[in-house]
């Protein structure tokens, strides 16, 4: 069983039963609909309204014309489109008058399929941009989906705010491909070693750079020491750290061995201790980039989640991400951006379209124009409020 095809089955039947309904969908648009042939078939009795079809203002029954008429039109646009289907269409509609209701339904089901897009989108990005080594890409397409939820929130009516889930929990970032992997460890360790031999390196990256930008956790861990050395103003050396972390407890529960500690404080420890720290800020940018996108997508794959909830959720998924940025703006001697502005206008859409988008089931009496397609009695009509978006 599939509400959402059934969904859009009703709201095209709903059309063809009662051209007049499509005066209270105006803010359901053609790509809202999931099937292409129903896109096209909604699109072609719009455009039949537009023309000035008969059907649009006459009175009496339905003119067989509205139906092969748009078949006809749809049918320039997809293949297998057939008079048929158009009079299942009509039988999948219980009450012509329930159209928006049956277009709120579609246009849930759209922004469920938007945001999993544009989450889809950030993470191929982020991805793609671990491997390039850069972030940019990533951080302007985590913009197109900020403005995308800021702007199906207004549509919905409500206002766009982060809202954690019940069960919040930070995802795990997936994990890197084996060369990119390789070339993390490797930075971070060239800067742990830069740190360790440079005393006065760690002012270097310590106003934007944390522990948890590292992609080896045992790195992020003598981060930490480093950083609790630091912020101490004790000197910081090979043995002063590996005390520091004798204390936290990384030696005695095998956290940080003999091996891997040799292999950090005896390398090379000449480097440019900021450039090294930028390397480690864009690879946790993109990791996080990815995690967040992965984690609106499995949102955006639930059907239980409501419109508004979803949007929030979203928003609060992208928290981490905009943490990181933030740092990675300062650490390039940036002002922290903001998301650009949506490309609906500050006003939202029109008062009518909101009106028709907040459509629920109640019904209240309305007769039906007598001699309709409609074959049951007196339809009802709906009347608002539930929060939909146009």
């Amino acid at each position: 069983m599939n509400p959402l095809l059934k969904a859009e089955q009703a709201v095209l039947g709903a059309v063809l039963l009662d051209p007049g309904q499509l005066s209270h969908l105006e803010w359901l648009a053609p790509d809202h609909f999931y099937r292409p042939v129903h896109q096209a078939l909604f699109a072609a009795l719009r455009k039949l309204r537009d023309d000035g079809h008969p059907a649009v203002e006459g009175e009496g029954p339905v003119p067989l014309s509205w139906v092969t008429h748009a078949v006809a039109e749809a049918g320039l646009h997809v293949r297998g489109l057939t008079a048929s289907y158009a009079h299942l269409l009509v039988s999948a509609c219980p009450r012509p008058a329930h159209a928006p209701v049956y277009g709120r339904m579609v246009l849930e089901g759209a922004i469920h399929r938007t945001v999993a897009q544009h989450a889809i989108r950030l993470h191929q990005e982020a991805r793609a941009g671990a491997v390039r080594g850069e972030a940019e890409g990533a951080l302007h397409h985590a913009d197109v989906l900020t403005g995308v939820l800021t702007d199906l929130a207004r549509r919905w009516g409500t206002e766009p705010r982060p809202v954690a889930p019940a069960t919040s929990q930070a995802p795990d970032p997936p994990a890197l491909p084996p060369a990119q992997a390789d070339r993390a460890a490797e930075d971070e360790e060239f800067l742990l070693a830069v740190l360790v031999e440079r005393p006065g390196a760690m002012g270097e990256v310590v106003g934007w750079l944390r522990p948890g930008d590292f992609a080896d956790p045992v790195h992020g861990q003598l981060y930490r020491c480093l950083g609790a050395l630091h912020h101490r103003g004790e000197p910081i050396d090979r043995i002063t750290l590996l005390w520091e972390a004798q204390r936290r407890g990384l030696l005695a529960d095998g956290t940080l061995t003999e091996d891997r500690f040799a292999a950090i404080c005896d390398g090379v420890g000449a480097g440019d201790a900021e450039w090294l720290g930028k390397q480690v800020m864009r690879s946790s940018l993109t990791r996080t980039a990815a995690a967040s996108a992965l984690a609106v997508r499995d949102l955006a794959e639930d059907e239980v989640l409501a419109p508004g909830r979803l949007i929030n959720h979203a928003l609060h998924a992208l928290g981490p991400l905009d943490e990181v940025r933030a740092r990675w703006q300062t650490a390039n001697g940036r002002p922290a951006s903001r998301a650009p502005a949506t490309a609906t206008s500050s006003n939202g859409p029109p008062a009518a379209r909101v009106h028709a988008a907040l459509t629920r089931s109640t019904p209240r009496p309305a007769p039906s124009p007598p001699g309709r397609l409609s074959p049951g009695p007196t339809p009802t009509a709906s009347r608002p409020p539930s929060r939909n978006l146009s």
